[in-house]
């Protein structure tokens, strides 16, 4: 779930790479330190570094904020399907598992028309799970990671994990005020459009919930005030409109079953398929 604090430090992320392209052991595009962090410089850090000619990016989220209309029901989706690295592979009648074992991890086989399953424990390794499987089949045996059947005229083989479905509770367009503040107007300039031109271009961010994340250019504008502190800067304010989410465990069907009824919903036959 997304909140203001991940945003912020999402667009600080983002800076840093513009400031820093080289990487932070590298000078940045001014050549001088620029400190580039979430929330408001504390005053005397920020006069010593410009008077080093260094330079402060701040990233503040201003109070205010509109909600957004959100989908109708509030539906969730999957956001990550959870696919295992256990592998069921079928050649005739045997059965080999390969792959990694990994917890959660539903095993299933169906083998005519009946199925079985068997939910991966901590510490099982491909061949106590292939043994597990084989103990319910009649018949079957196991010899390491391979089961060998009796019999069979259908055999289906699968594994599966669990994944992540999410939905969103609602949405919100915040404004973020990015600062910059430089020592020199020249500098300003070369931060400011450079930070100004990546952002523009960013319309839409990550904020690594599964949730769509949209950033807006709303205005900037100049700040001279704390020229005789040798403190010049320039406020980018930004729109991001962002989803408060939630998210649940999202198991995947192994072992789907169809029910057949009549016109009066009297059940006829289950097939598993």
């Amino acid at each position: 779930m997304a909140d203001s604090s991940d945003v912020s430090n999402t667009i600080a992320g983002m800076i840093a790479s513009t400031v820093y392209p080289n990487g932070t052991s590298s000078p940045s595009i001014s050549g001088s330190v620029v400190k580039i962090y979430p929330g408001w410089p504390v005053p005397n850090v920020l006069q010593g570094d410009i008077n080093a000619s260094g330079a402060h990016i701040s990233i503040w989220a201003l109070p205010s904020e509109r909600k957004i209309g959100s989908e109708l029901g509030r539906p969730y989706r999957v956001i990550d399907k959870g696919d295992p690295p256990m592998i069921a592979t079928v050649d005739g009648l045997i059965i080999t598992l390969s792959g990694a074992v990994s917890v959660p991890t539903n095993v299933y086989f169906l083998i005519d028309g009946t199925g079985y399953h068997y939910p991966v424990q901590s510490g099982d390794t491909l061949a106590t799970v292939a043994t597990a499987m084989a103990n319910q089949i009649p018949g079957a045996t196991s010899s390491g990671a391979v089961i060998t059947l009796a019999s069979g005229g259908s055999v289906v083989a699968r594994t599966g994990g669990v994944g992540t479905a999410m939905r969103e509770l609602r949405r919100q367009a915040k404004d973020f005020q990015i600062t910059i503040w430089a020592p020199t107007p020249a500098m300003r300039v070369l931060i400011a459009s450079a930070v100004d031109a990546m952002l523009s271009e960013s319309s839409s961010i990550s904020l690594g919930d599964g949730a769509p994340s949209l950033l807006f250019y709303t205005r900037q504008f100049d700040t001279d005030a704390s020229e005789n502190y040798l403190i010049y800067r320039r406020d980018l304010i930004y729109t991001v409109n962002y989803a408060t989410t939630q998210t649940i465990a999202a198991p995947q069907i192994v072992a789907p079953v169809m029910h057949v009824t009549d016109a009066s919903g009297n059940p006829i036959k289950t097939l598993l398929e």
